[in-house]
């Protein structure tokens, strides 16, 4: 098999919102960037299969990447949305308590949320009941922050701007193996012919497969090539009309953030994402899910009809923890982790991503710029 070889200044390794927002900040910055996708499409991947929330940045441990990038993130894309144009709403969310034990909880999460910056308003079972009048629940923390986007648009103007700042998207290009030599990169791309593409800094922000292409980077030290888990979220919408204009989140649970209630921008309303480790790649959603889906939604709104909740769509985490395991960062190697200069890799962007995507994009700019 023939191969062809080629010289660029700079690669990103997956077009999804991460990698679009990388590409699009490393080529205003005067950077000549190639974005490499392996799929026949951009955005295909995680950036498709979420809620599409604008998060406030609540949850996260102090000084965590996941709590910076997020708090910074999402002014950024407030920003973004208003002077690009892209369709959003900040709606607020409700995150709620059905009983005393997780009313003393949500004083927890108040306290997690000004330790990073993001003021909560706390309600009573009365206050609560004026606000959402349909729901059950003994107290309530309102964030005014959080919002709703429409990402395939977000992502149409981040490849936009991308392009006009002289970089490229490249389809139908999967990297399946790298090797990073005496400050020299080599991309193995597959096709006919297949490419061997040179390169002085590359971004891997291939998502799911990210700790995968780690795991064939001649030159990259073991200590550099995490593990990594799969954490399946499905989704149902519900048809119809609904009494809610606003998100409805319980209480978190281990691995996610509770199955929750999130709206689109036609306001159509959707739950989601349960909790579901799986071994490998699989975005089938099991309808008989329904019946857990049903119990957990019902402990806080009484008036839902099962009957209309249909199954929609599913997405998948990658997870740097498994089950039993605790919080787990946005992992980000860049050359003091790895000794290898020009690379930065991306593991572990799950949720807060979509928010974070355009502080995430600057920081790794930052990052090579030091370099």
């Amino acid at each position: 098999m023939s191969t062809e070889s080629y010289s660029v200044q700079t690669v990103v390794i997956g077009a999804g919102v991460i990698g679009l927002a990388i590409g699009r900040e490393l080529a205003r910055s005067g950077r000549e960037v190639l974005v490499l996708e392996a799929g026949p499409r951009f955005g295909e991947g995680i950036s498709s299969r979420n809620s599409e929330v604008i998060h406030a940045g609540i949850y996260y441990p102090e000084h965590s990447l996941k709590a910076g990038l997020c708090v910074r993130g999402r002014q950024l894309l407030y920003d973004y949305c208003i002077s690009h144009k892209v369709s959003h709403r900040k709606c607020g969310k409700w995150i709620i308590a059905s009983d005393q034990a997780q009313a003393e909880r949500l004083c927890d999460i108040r306290r997690q949320a000004e330790s990073n910056g993001v003021a909560l308003t706390l309600a009573d079972g009365k206050a609560l009941a004026g606000q959402i009048p349909d729901i059950n629940a003994s107290a309530g923390l309102w964030s005014a922050e959080t919002g709703i986007i429409n990402s395939h648009g977000l992502m149409l103007s981040l490849l936009g701007e991308l392009e006009d700042a002289g970089g490229q998207l490249v389809l139908n290009s999967p990297v399946v193996q790298a090797e990073s030599v005496d400050g020299c990169h080599r991309l193995m791309l597959v096709g006919k012919p297949a490419v061997v593409l040179k390169t002085r800094e590359v971004i891997n922000a291939a998502g799911l497969g990210a700790a995968a292409l780690a795991g064939n980077w001649i030159g990259l030290p073991a200590s550099a090539r995490p593990r990594q888990w799969l954490a399946r979220g499905v989704y149902f919408s519900y048809g119809g009309k609904h009494p809610f204009n606003t998100l409805i989140y319980p209480l978190p649970e281990p691995g996610g953030l509770g199955v929750h209630l999130t709206l689109d921008l036609a306001g159509q309303a959707r739950f989601g994402p349960d909790v579901e480790w799986i071994d490998e790649e699989d975005y089938t959603v099991n309808p008989d899910r329904i019946h857990a889906f049903f119990e957990g939604i019902g402990k806080w709104w009484p008036g839902l009809d099962q009957s209309r909740l249909q199954p929609a769509y599913a997405g998948i985490r990658p997870k740097l923890t498994g089950p039993e395991g605790d919080f787990s960062d946005f992992r980000i190697d860049g050359p003091e982790q790895h000794g290898i200069a020009g690379l930065i890799n991306l593991f572990g962007i799950e949720s807060p991503g979509l928010t974070s995507c355009l502080a995430l994009a600057e920081y790794v700019r930052v990052r090579l710029d030091e370099h």
